[in-house]
């Protein structure tokens, strides 16, 4: 493994940086004291700091030389409103939030690589350090870009780092095409006629006909989506009658879910196979149906050019540590919207074990302080590689 000097003398800072931030958890577009941290950091490192868009987001801004190309580096800030049970030094200090996704470990890496580019300048071109946010659900990534991310700051590419648990911190997967599913919500209302339960004739029963909507929606992946296409639908939510009432079958039954898939053609297909499921239950017990599809995030595929060029740095930092073969996550990040304004690739770095069984969004979880070396260090390879300075050669 690779890691300059530099960004090994700045780690006790990083270190110490990434548990501040750990203690102090901020959920989606709430995040003014992080931003607040990563806009001084970056105006110290002598850099120009845009803030406030899409709210609580914060891009810094880095040109050296005369390279045209620009690239943008993208990390999260939010966390997760959830409260943490593990006992650390920097345990939250914010009852029921917590980042349980490594999102300060995201932006602390970020943060790093900007100082070390900002004191080396090894490049020629511009770099964007994007920091987002409100993944998780809230839409941030999408309404950085309606506030103009790509108008104000263009990017031929852009790039993304998640953390995996499971992988050591000393490896790393960079895999071309699809990394995460679309993730979409659906709703679907029952609505019957209500009556005494031991009068069902006398009525319009919708739980039975959700029962009979549920026991066939796995059909949609099992019997209609082609078998060699991924594809998720789940019912997650059920809302029907009152347990302090157990003898009234109730006018309404409601029922929400999700719906995941790596290409747009499935997407299209749950959607309209869903909603068609919905009407044809309605119609067998004679009720109504109203059906809503919520579209949320898009599914996140990596770009062939962008792949090669951000596993020549993950090569150049961990050698054959790193991964091209790694399966896609039914998860979801919005990151994807990045990548429909410019070719897009996003890597997975290694957190290590999942330590008692703490994955993300586990009240356990925790990043792992010594994935902050190597991710570093990929940043900073990746840009130097990139934007190679003049008379280097073409990236």
């Amino acid at each position: 493994m690779r890691i300059p000097a530099r960004i090994e003398n700045d780690l006790p800072f990083l270190t110490e940086l990434r548990r501040d931030l750990h203690a102090h958890p901020e959920l989606g577009f709430e995040e003014e004291r992080t931003s607040g941290i990563v806009a001084t950091i970056l105006e110290e490192a002598g850099m120009k700091v845009h803030r406030g868009l899409g709210g609580t987001g914060v891009v810094g801004t880095l040109q050296v030389g005369n390279g045209t190309r620009t690239i943008g580096l993208r990390a999260d800030m939010d966390a997760l409103a959830m409260p943490e049970v593990a006992e650390r030094p920097y345990k939250s200090t914010v009852a029921g939030k917590m980042h349980a996704c490594g999102h300060d470990g995201h932006t602390t890496m970020l943060l790093g690589a900007a100082r070390h580019l900002a004191a080396t300048r090894d490049f020629s071109g511009t770099v964007h350090f994007i920091f987002q946010p409100a993944e998780e659900g809230r839409g941030g990534a999408k309404r950085m870009v309606d506030d103009g991310l790509f108008r104000l700051f263009p990017c031929d590419a852009v790039y993304g780092l998640h953390n995996m648990p499971g992988l050591a911190v000393d490896e790393m997967a960079v895999v071309e095409g699809p990394q995460l599913a679309s993730s979409d919500s659906w709703r679907v209302t029952f609505r019957g006629t209500g009556t005494h339960g031991a009068k069902p004739h006398l009525g319009r029963d919708p739980i039975t006909a959700a029962a009979t909507f549920l026991s066939s929606l796995q059909t949609i992946v099992g019997r209609v989506v082609d078998p060699l296409q991924p594809a998720v639908v789940s019912a997650c939510s059920l809302q029907a009658g009152d347990p302090k009432a157990l003898n009234v079958i109730p006018d309404i039954v409601e029922i929400g879910g999700t719906a995941r898939a790596y290409s747009a053609e499935v997407r299209d297909q749950l959607e309209e196979e869903i909603g068609r499921l919905a009407a044809g239950t309605a119609t067998m017990f004679g009720i109504a149906a109203d059906y809503q599809f919520e579209r949320r995030i898009p599914p996140v595929v990596n770009d062939r050019d962008a792949t090669e060029r951000a596993l020549g740095a993950a090569v150049a930092v961990l050698g054959e540590k790193v991964r091209t073969s790694f399966p896609p996550s039914t998860a979801g990040d919005d990151f994807a919207f990045f990548g429909q304004n410019a070719a897009g690739c996003y890597v997975w770095l290694g957190n290590g074990p999942a330590v008692d069984g703490a994955l993300h969004h586990n009240t356990a979880y925790d990043f792992n302080d010594r994935a902050i070396g190597p991710g570093v260090a990929f940043w900073t390879t990746l840009v130097e590689r990139e934007l190679r300075a003049v008379g280097d050669g073409a990236p």
